[in-house]
């Protein structure tokens, strides 16, 4: 059996430039959104996007090579987590900021 690994920057790689940019689309947010509140790790289909299944990879591939998120195979699933521990020590107050913010302006 093969196991797939996916590329992560190590935390001393993530960028404060990366994370921002990473962080700067609705989308992206929406999905930080979702993990912070699950405070698990979540499978990309039980996070419900207005776009196609490709758009959604691309949108989870940005938020990993960004360092934001972390994604692992557990079988055929794909299962995402917030890098907070990471993005905590890193940028302190950073997330929780964002997340409330994005919390704010939620329809």
């Amino acid at each position: 059996m093969s196991t797939r690994l996916l590329e992560h920057p190590s935390a001393e790689d993530i960028r404060l430039e990366s994370v921002l940019h990473a962080l700067a689309d609705p989308m992206r947010l929406a999905i930080v959104r979702f993990l912070a509140e699950s405070d698990r790790e979540v499978g990309c289909s039980e996070i419900e996007l207005a776009v196609s299944k490709s758009t959604g990879t691309h949108h989870f591939r940005v938020l990993r090579e960004a360092g934001v998120i972390n994604q692992c195979y557990r079988g055929t699933a794909k299962l995402n987590a917030l890098r907070r521990a990471d993005l905590d020590a890193l940028f302190p107050g950073l997330l929780d900021s964002i997340i409330a913010a994005t919390t704010r302006q939620a329809p």
